[in-house]
């Protein structure tokens, strides 16, 4: 019996680690936001790696030519790179994943990270107007501290840790 336990183990921590992981979606960028508040994570987006060059002008996603949809193109692309990672779509709540195709009018969103191409950095005009660097954190709020921009990142981390500590113990069970 402690073999086949072994393997459960085994199994039920690869799962675990995968346990923060979304397999499935795109990041858009909150609709009943202003268009300030979505500037700022579009800007955060592009100068943090996201692939923004679709939404310069005379790119394949420029039109419409408005924040909140080059916004959500700027964000998907940051989510794409970072392998879909639930943590590269918080923003400090502007964004969310959605299980349905924002794709439209001949602009594609990447559904993948190979479709996002390489992570790096992806700033450029917007607008006409140079995206500046990534900003930090405190951009978005008065904390500097990042776990208040990404709470689900601690969350995440623990929720996985108690679920390996529970397997650990039932294979304990298992092997005595």
């Amino acid at each position: 019996m402690a073999p086949h336990a072994a393997r459960l183990v085994l199994l039920l921590a690869v799962a675990a680690t995968h346990a923060g992981r979304s397999e499935a979606g795109w990041c858009i960028c909150r609709q009943d936001l202003p268009d300030p508040t979505l500037q700022k994570t579009l800007d955060y987006a592009c100068g943090g790696g996201a692939d923004c060059r679709p939404i310069l002008q005379n790119g394949a996603c420029f039109a419409p030519n408005n924040v909140k949809a080059h916004c959500s193109y700027a964000v998907n692309s940051y989510y794409q790179r970072n392998g879909q990672n639930p943590q590269a779509c918080v923003f400090a709540g502007t964004a969310t994943v959605s299980a349905n195709d924002p794709s439209n009018n001949g602009c594609i969103y990447p559904a993948t990270q190979s479709a996002a191409g390489s992570s790096g950095a992806g700033g450029g005009t917007i607008g006409g107007v140079d995206s500046p660097p990534a900003l930090g954190p405190s951009s978005f709020n008065d904390s500097s501290s990042a776990t208040s921009i990404f709470p689900e990142a601690a969350a995440g981390t623990a929720k996985r840790a108690a679920i390996l500590a529970c397997f650990s113990l039932l294979a304990l069970y298992l092997g005595a």
